[in-house]
């Protein structure tokens, strides 16, 4: 089995949308990865750039694809028009590419993939971080707990990517030390590093999904050969034919 797996700028079930990607694998599954170029981002941040790359190796119907070195009009989209694979999975997907989608935009890699795979009659499964209205809790990457944090500073040291800096806060007159995400690989060595546990890695938090958004989500099911589906795990279930 072929699929064309796409990962946007959502850091919300990323890590479970690896998990799931490792086991299809492993089931002999070929998976070429398209990644926008938020979702690459957020792949560095979260530490999992290395893992994409055992995943999709290059390899013929396992490559690699980057929004940043690819137009969207990448000859990939091609295969998919000619149903070349067996199913197009986009998780985590953000509401951006979701309301892209609904509303026939494909001005992206992974917004002109989805919408190719639906001209060739390829299945697609979606998983939206934005499912329906309500609270969800997501997990962060790395961060700096500035209770905890003496501003020894040896996280700056170790950070060979220099993306931890000390800050001034002007409304409590105070230093502290902040990591910059968009520098941040995800290696976790400032984390082995920190004597007083002050860095934080996947802390959770609880955030609102608009009701536009859970809105949009609704709009995919009604897409020609468009699963949507509320959690990437739901995805082994399909592509495994469990009952």
């Amino acid at each position: 089995m072929k699929v064309v797996w796409c990962i946007t700028g959502a850091g919300h079930l990323l890590r479970e949308s690896f998990e799931v990607m490792k086991k299809l694998k492993k089931h002999g599954i070929k998976i070429t990865t398209l990644v926008s170029r938020a979702g690459e981002e957020v792949v560095k941040m979260y530490g999992l750039m290395e893992d994409l790359y055992k995943i999709s190796n290059n390899n013929y119907y396992e490559e690699l694809i980057f929004e940043r070195e690819h137009p969207y009009s990448a000859p990939i989209t091609g295969r998919l028009s000619l149903g070349k694979y067996d199913y197009l999975i986009s998780t985590p997907t953000t509401g951006n590419t979701v309301a892209k989608v609904v509303n026939g935009i494909a001005d992206t890699l992974v917004t002109n993939a989805i919408a190719q795979a639906g001209k060739g009659f390829v299945k697609c499964i979606i998983v939206p971080v934005d499912y329906e209205e309500g609270i969800v809790t997501t997990r962060l990457p790395f961060s700096i707990d500035r209770e905890k944090c003496t501003l020894c500073k040896a996280c700056v040291e170790v950070c060979k990517n220099n993306a931890i800096v000390v800050n001034f806060d002007e409304t409590s007159s105070k230093s502290f030390m902040e990591i910059i995400l968009s520098k941040c690989v995800g290696c976790g060595k400032c984390k082995e590093i920190c004597q007083y546990d002050a860095v934080i890695a996947g802390k959770e938090i609880k955030m609102r999904v608009r009701k536009i958004d859970a809105e949009n989500t609704r709009k995919l099911k009604d897409l020609e050969d468009t699963i949507v589906l509320k959690h990437p795990y739901e995805i082994i279930d399909i592509l495994l034919k469990k009952p």
